[in-house]
């Protein structure tokens, strides 16, 4: 069976423009997240990660779709593929899309808000002819992409993806998630005994996976739903420990081969709570786990991307990034959080995401 690698990688936010930027700022401890007092998105003040007022300003595109752009661009300019070539699959993953123009427009055109009208009009902007693919499942969706991209890619149907996905913070967003008094009202700490809720952010980013060994090399992922809620994740975790475990065996690795864990962690008491009950059941209780939250923000439908491409480099680098913002357990089960930069070596680590509408998927990379 022929494998998967990723090629090329960008992540396109508040913390730079390229992956090598991103995963610097990381590295040093620094933060996207920033105190914001704008009536545009909250009538009091919030926490989250948003691109400067000046940063996307090509006026024949909405913000949602310069984020794709700028972040496929980078990874078309790292690559000499052809995309019309046939056997190039390009797609987007995003939750929420142009939601934005809900806002901007009095009478905003349907159409225009439409998931595919927004993919085909990115595609075409880099000469796509063919019918792009969109991946739209809560929470899961950039990790999803990835894995439906494996999937198509091994099923023989392509030879390599374009595989890009973002989200924007608006208004309406925004308004949702304090709607379920879930936003926290200081900067989010995932997993810590003191944490309050989540933190929003926005960004984009972008890989272009291949069967050409030059690369992370990208493992079996698996995806459950647990039914529990429209809003409120699995009680006991269960469902999201079998997406890790099938995950796992998909790949033909253990528990013990894994150098860390990067969780979802939105720092709500739910969700982590959830996570640790699914490490627990999965046996991963010894494995060392991180969130990216405290530096991003939830981005939603590019979480997944975001974070996968910020565990490939850590994994390069035999790397374990701490959690920002972790102090003090505050989950049931003794899950081992990182909250300090450390080093050592390791071949595999494992990616997992959950969602709204009881989604979860996990999956896992190697050098």
């Amino acid at each position: 069976m022929r494998n998967v690698y990723v090629a090329a990688d960008n992540i396109f936010s508040p913390l730079g423009s390229t992956t090598a930027e991103n995963y610097a700022q990381v590295c040093k401890g620094q933060s996207g997240i920033r105190l914001h007092n704008d009536p545009a998105f909250s009538p009091g003040p919030f926490h989250a990660a948003m691109f400067a007022p000046g940063q996307l300003n090509m006026t024949a595109f909405t913000r949602f779709e310069q984020m794709l752009i700028r972040s496929v661009q980078q990874v078309l300019d790292q690559t000499n593929i052809d995309i019309n070539d046939g056997r190039t699959a390009f797609i987007v993953s995003t939750t929420k899309g142009n939601i934005e123009l809900m806002e901007e427009q009095e009478h905003p055109v349907m159409a225009a808000m439409e998931l595919s009208h927004t993919a085909r009009k990115v595609a075409t902007h880099f000469g796509y002819t063919a019918d792009p693919i969109v991946v739209s499942n809560a929470c899961i969706s950039g990790l999803l992409a990835i894995l439906t991209a494996r999937r198509l890619i091994l099923s023989g149907r392509y030879d390599q993806a374009i595989v890009t996905g973002a989200d924007v913070l608006t208004k309406f967003v925004l308004s949702g998630f304090q709607s379920f008094q879930a936003v926290s009202p200081e900067p989010c700490r995932p997993f810590d005994a003191e944490r309050k809720g989540v933190t929003l952010g926005e960004g984009a980013a972008t890989v272009l996976l291949t069967t050409r060994d030059v690369g992370i090399r990208v493992g079996a992922g698996a995806v459950t739903n647990d039914a529990n809620h429209i809003s409120g994740p699995s009680r006991t975790g269960a469902e999201l420990s079998y997406a890790m475990t099938q995950a796992l065996k998909g790949t033909g690795l253990t528990t013990s081969d894994m150098g860390f864990v990067s969780a979802h962690g939105t720092a709500t008491s739910y969700n982590d709570e959830m996570e640790s009950k699914a490490l627990h059941l999965a046996g991963l209780l010894d494995t060392p786990v991180n969130s990216l939250k405290g530096y991003y923000g939830h981005t939603l439908g590019a979480a997944g991307l975001i974070e996968a491409i910020i565990g490939m480099q850590a994994l390069q680098q035999d790397t374990l990034i701490p959690t920002l913002g972790f102090e003090t357990l505050g989950v049931s089960q003794p899950v081992l959080v990182n909250n300090q930069i450390t080093y050592k070596p390791m071949q595999h680590f494992l990616k997992t995401v959950s969602g709204f509408g009881g989604c979860n998927a996990a999956m896992v990379f190697s050098k």
